[in-house]
């Protein structure tokens, strides 16, 4: 008799998540925290002594959209923290990777942001219009990692993600941190956003 392969991990809270099945009572915002504080994202490729991580990016993201949207209510800052929260369970994939593999990774990372969003308070699917914005904010900090420390010029990050703003970008500047501070970080800002809810 074949064997089921494992769909679930276990994380370290205790907690066992069902990539295929997941559900909000599974997910802990430490577990979060803790596994995008580890994960690199530009597969590593980047300029400092640390890797430059989800968790980082994720607070990028979010200050960004703060940055270009001050009026956007609380729950869509943490909707913008949030962004890549599926990731603590199954990393970070780069975009060239993504688009070989499909679909499928599309529909598995949809579910666990279904589940995240879910736990935290926020509607199982964001609307478009705020999806789209926390895209943009997205993108810029995706312009900012590039050509501060994945070694892109200017223009290929202009040709790769659009050229920002220059007014919002100029007091943007990615400073790398160790794992434990940047998970700190990552929770605080959380707690912070949902205090505000």
């Amino acid at each position: 008799m074949p064997t089921i392969p494992r769909a679930w991990q276990r994380m370290l809270s205790g907690r066992r998540l069902d990539l295929l099945d997941p559900t909000p009572v599974d997910i802990e915002i430490e577990d979060i925290a803790h596994g995008l504080a580890f994960v690199a994202r530009w597969n590593g490729q980047t300029e400092g002594d640390f890797p430059y991580s989800v968790a980082e990016h994720s607070l990028l993201v979010e200050r960004i959209f703060s940055l270009r949207k001050p009026s956007a209510p609380p729950k869509w800052r943490l909707a913008a923290l949030l962004h890549d929260a599926p990731e603590y369970v199954i990393g970070d994939m780069i975009s060239p990777v993504k688009a070989a593999v499909g679909a499928s990774y599309g529909a598995l990372d949809e579910r666990l942001a279904a589940a995240v969003h879910i736990r935290f308070g926020l509607p199982g699917e964001l609307p478009k219009t705020v999806k789209s914005q926390i895209k943009q904010a997205d993108k810029i900090s995706a312009w900012l990692e590039a050509t501060q420390i994945a070694g892109f010029s200017k223009q290929d990050a202009n040709r790769f993600f659009g050229a920002p703003d220059p007014e919002l970008t100029k007091s943007l500047k990615i400073d790398l941190r160790p794992p434990k501070t940047v998970r700190e970080a990552f929770l605080v800002r959380h707690r912070d956003l949902l205090a505000a809810l």
